[in-house]
């Protein structure tokens, strides 16, 4: 895929996202992707070079290897969702060895599932392409549903089934958002002492979060989550890619009193382009220290949708300054091949050179 063909995908916003030009946070304060970046950023760290070997594994691999960016398939949806309504659409990823295959024939740097699916197929996979074993999750049988991550498994598994590295999730904004910030830390800590990479999924959760708008794709809200998740050493952040703004201001009406703002979040440091959302978020881990790898977000049901959705949710991270792509649902919600296919190209848009930073 072309980046004319990727322009034609993009329909009306083509010109709005391909010639953006950001007068937000100069792209030249960033700690942009490249073939060195492991060199270049994490070797200046606290990294052991068992942990930057990781990192290296995971850059290193698929179709984008060596260019610093990342595609990654990811499937712990089984937990988070259940596993009939994730896989009823495509049953045979009920079996986690087909999850493996489709991250190995989509060309993925990497593959994320749970312990049980990884572990089932450890010994046949884990030296063909990394593993990251997600180690908590939440889960939908509790009567009536809560929303908590729960650890379902340890870093030492992780690391002796010949993962790379491990990925959690916290939920900012939650009540148990405080256990789970202190759980994932010493979880990270110990799986860079094993020399294991860490990625976090860094999601707002609170009710109170969905007023006029859904605030929890809010960019200044999103972006301090993010704040928070480098702030405890992840090497990697997982966000959903940001479509409002103004989070903290409208949690603020009334009476309220929740957190703290500076207007430049809003008039300087932000506009109205998804890409200056996106590169604030950016701006959020380090000025892109560590990498920001934006979700794909559920599947429409629709072949032709969901490509240009994710395409369209790959340039904005790309001219942003991101890392990449995690995308599961639009993946393995399909037939294998169109899965791969839609892989490829979310790839496409990193491996094109005329699709710059913005």
């Amino acid at each position: 895929m072309n980046v004319n063909q990727i322009a034609d995908l993009l329909g009306s916003d083509g010109e709005a996202l391909l010639n953006h030009q950001s007068k937000t946070i100069d792209k030249s304060l960033l700690h942009l992707p490249g073939p060195d970046f492991v060199d270049r950023v994490f070797a200046d760290s606290n990294r052991s070079p068992q942990v930057l070997r990781s990192l290296q594994a995971l850059y290193g691999n698929g179709r984008l290897a060596n260019t610093g960016y990342l595609s990654i398939l990811p499937v712990d949806q089984g937990i988070e969702h259940s596993a009939g309504a994730s896989f009823a659409k495509n049953p045979i990823y009920f079996d986690g060895e087909n999850i493996v295959k489709l991250a190995l024939e989509g060309g993925c740097n990497a593959v994320a599932s749970t312990f049980g699916a990884l572990a089932s197929v450890s010994r046949k996979y884990a030296h063909k392409i990394p593993f990251i074993v997600k180690i908590n999750h939440n889960e939908l049988l509790t009567y009536p549903n809560t929303f908590d991550q729960i650890m379902f498994g340890s870093i030492r598994n992780a690391y002796d089934m010949g993962a790379v590295a491990v990925g959690a999730t916290i939920y900012f904004g939650s009540e148990e958002s405080n256990r789970q910030l202190v759980e994932v830390a010493e979880a990270f800590e110990y799986a860079h002492e094993l020399g294991m990479a860490t990625i976090l999924w860094c999601y707002m959760r609170n009710p109170a979060f969905k007023q006029d708008k859904d605030y929890h794709v809010a960019a200044d809200l999103t972006a301090q989550a993010n704040h928070l998740g480098v702030t405890i050493q992840a090497d990697i952040i997982k966000q959903k890619l940001p479509e409002n703004n103004g989070g903290y201001k409208a949690l603020n009406s009334g009476s309220s009193s929740y957190g703290k703002l500076d207007e430049r979040i809003y008039s300087e440091l932000t506009s109205d382009n998804p890409i200056d959302l996106t590169r604030y978020q950016v701006a959020n881990c380090y000025m892109g220290r560590a990498g920001l790898i934006n979700s794909g977000g559920a599947s429409s049901g629709d072949a032709k949708n969901d490509l240009a959705d994710a395409v369209r949710t790959a340039v904005i991270n790309k001219r942003a300054g991101g890392q990449g792509l995690i995308s599961g649902r639009k993946a393995f919600q399909k037939p294998m091949n169109e899965g791969v296919a839609l892989l490829n190209s979310i790839q496409d848009v990193y491996l094109d050179t005329d699709i710059s930073i913005a």
